[in-house]
C-alpha cells in the first residue's frame, strides 16, 4: 500500500512539471506538422519510392492510406522521443537530491528500494503515456486523415506490401516492443540520476550514452562488430521487425531479451547505489 502511495506521489510530481507536457506537445506539433506535408504534397513523396518499381509492378488502390502515413510517421520520429523521455525521467532523482528534498522522503515508513521502484515504475507510467499518445497521432489521426488501405514497406530485401487485415495486430505489437525500447531509456536515465546531484547531469549524460553507442552502430568497422549487438541502441528499432514478411521471430525475441537484460541491469545497478547513497541535504 506505501509503495503504491509512493508510485502516485510521484505521478504527481511528474504532472505537476512542465516539461513532463514538452513531450506531448512536441509529439503533436510533430505529427501535425507531417501530416500537414502528406495531406498537402504526400504523394510527390510517395512516388520517390514506387518509381524505381513502376517499370515492373502495377500499382492499383489508395497507396497514400493511414497505414502507410502512420509507418512513415514512427520512422521520423522515434528518434527523437528517447530525448523527451529523459527529459522527464533523468531527474526523477536527482532533481529531489538538488531541491533537498530526497532526505525528507526518507523519513517516512518506506525502505530505499521501495521509494527507487516507485519512480522506476511511474518514469514507466510516463513513458507509457507517451507511446500511447504517438500511437493515437500516428495510426489514429493518420487513418482517420487518408483512411485504411494496405501497408507498402520498403526494406532491405525489397517492397513488402501487407494486407489490411493483417496490419492493426502488427501496430499493437511494434507499440509494444518501441515502449520496451524507451523504457530503457527511463531505467538508464534514473539508473545515472542515483549517481548526481545535478538534475541536468542525467539527462545530458543519457542522450550522450545514447549518441556514442549510436554512433558505435553506425561505424562499418569490424572491430566493433562484437559489441553491436549488446548495446541497447542496436535494437531501438526493432518495432521495424513487425512489418516483414515472414516475421522475423528470432530476431524480435533476441532484440527483445537485450533490451529487458539492460532494464534489469539499471535497475540492479540503481537499487545497489541507491541504497548505498549518502544523503545528507
Amino acid at each position: 500500500m506505501i509503495f503504491f502511495h509512493s508510485t502516485r506521489n510521484e505521478l504527481i510530481k511528474i504532472a505537476l512539471k512542465p516539461r513532463s507536457y514538452l513531450g506531448l506537445a512536441a509529439i503533436t506539433g510533430l505529427v501535425g506538422i507531417i501530416l500537414f506535408a502528406l495531406v498537402a504534397d504526400g504523394m510527390t513523396v510517395i512516388s520517390f519510392v514506387t518509381a524505381s518499381f513502376e517499370q515492373t509492378l502495377r500499382f492499383e488502390g489508395k497507396v497514400l492510406n493511414g497505414n502507410l502515413v502512420a509507418f512513415i510517421i514512427l520512422q521520423m520520429l522515434i528518434i527523437q522521443i528517447p530525448l523527451l523521455v529523459a527529459l522527464v525521467t533523468g531527474d526523477l532523482i536527482s532533481g529531489e537530491a538538488a531541491m533537498g528534498t530526497l532526505r525528507m522522503l526518507l523519513t517516512k515508513p518506506i525502505t530505499r528500494t521501495q521509494l527507487l521502484m516507485s519512480k522506476f515504475l511511474a518514469g514507466g507510467i510516463y513513458t507509457f503515456l507517451i507511446v500511447l499518445w504517438l500511437g493515437f497521432m500516428a495510426v489514429g489521426i493518420g487513418r482517420y486523415l487518408f483512411g485504411p488501405g494496405d501497408l507498402m514497406v520498403l526494406n532491405s530485401d525489397g517492397l513488402v506490401i501487407l494486407q489490411e487485415g493483417d496490419i492493426m495486430w502488427r501496430y499493437i505489437c511494434a507499440f509494444c516492443v518501441a515502449f520496451l525500447a524507451l523504457f530503457t531509456i527511463s531505467s538508464l536515465s534514473i539508473c545515472l540520476s542515483c549517481f548526481s546531484d545535478n538534475s541536468i547531469g542525467p539527462i545530458v549524460a543519457t542522450m550522450a550514452i545514447i549518441l556514442f553507442f549510436t554512433i558505435i552502430n553506425a561505424l562499418d568497422v569490424p572491430i566493433f562488430d562484437p559489441i553491436r549487438p549488446l548495446l541497447f541502441t542496436t535494437h531501438m528499432a526493432s518495432w521495424r521487425s513487425f512489418f516483414e514478411d515472414p516475421l522475423p521471430w528470432q530476431q524480435i525475441k533476441q532484440s527483445s531479451l537485450v533490451l529487458i537484460v539492460h532494464n534489469i541491469l539499471f535497475i540492479g545497478i540503481s537499487i545497489f547505489t541507491f541504497n548505498r547513497k549518502d544523503i545528507t541535504v
